[in-house]
């Protein structure tokens, strides 16, 4: 038996990158996962319960909880990952490059939250992980859109936590420094001065682990920020 037998655990954005990473190292850890992206094929698929869903559309999210509810029952943990990723500065953001920011990393997160929240509450347990960024804290130039949908994530999360404070759910919020994922295949940071190299940037099986280690804490522990970053 390993150390998340029995849990049932949503990963969002779960078709690559960081959300891939994560939700694999939960699977293999024991846990039954289901995991939501617009580009998943609807069933089960290598042990994961795939659903496609749009998370920046309520509908969406609302039927995927609907169907993980009836299949799997509450979840005992959310891990709030999806998100888009854009450098520009402000005089070339265009207003459509800003919504689509809001609507990936703060929109989406909230349906979430609000669509797997109440049902932990009612049954006294759980554990909401966001995702953040080293944007959620720190601002950097050429980041108006990205880093204002971050820091406003970490607005919510830190709202999650003391709505649901001594409910049994924990809120706890990861931010990592630069993670080697296909997000950064258009800022193509190995030709940009200024931008660390993608050799030196995390990978998203160390984001993953830090996740897993949020899981595996007790229940009477709520860490409420985690910040990795490279060495």
């Amino acid at each position: 038996m390993t150390q998340l037998s029995g849990k049932v655990i949503v990963v969002t954005g779960a078709s690559r990158g960081i959300g891939l990473a994560v939700a694999v190292r939960l699977r293999d850890e024991g846990a039954t996962v289901a995991r939501l992206a617009r580009t998943l094929r609807a069933g089960w698929h290598e042990g994961f319960l795939d659903l496609p869903c749009d998370l920046t559309q309520e509908q969406d999210v609302d039927h995927a909880s609907g169907q993980i509810g009836g299949q799997l029952g509450t979840p005992d943990v959310v891990v709030s990952n999806a998100g888009a990723f854009m450098l520009a500065p402000l005089e070339e953001t265009e207003p459509s490059d800003f919504d689509t920011q809001l609507a990936v990393n703060l929109r989406a997160p909230f349906l979430v939250a609000r669509a797997f929240l109440p049902s932990m509450r009612r049954e006294g347990r759980g554990l909401h992980i966001s995702v953040g960024s080293i944007s959620d804290h720190h601002a950097f130039p050429e980041n108006a859109a990205y880093g204002a949908s971050k820091f406003g994530l970490r607005g919510l999360h830190e709202i999650l936590r003391e709505e649901y404070r001594g409910s049994g759910v924990r809120c706890s919020l990861i931010s990592p420094g630069p993670v080697d994922t296909r997000m950064w295949d258009r800022a193509d940071p190995d030709a940009t001065p200024g931008l660390m190299p993608r050799k030196d940037m995390l990978k998203p099986d160390d984001v993953a682990e830090a996740v897993a280690f949020l899981v595996t804490r007790p229940p009477h522990v709520e860490v409420d920020w985690l910040r990795i970053g490279p060495a």
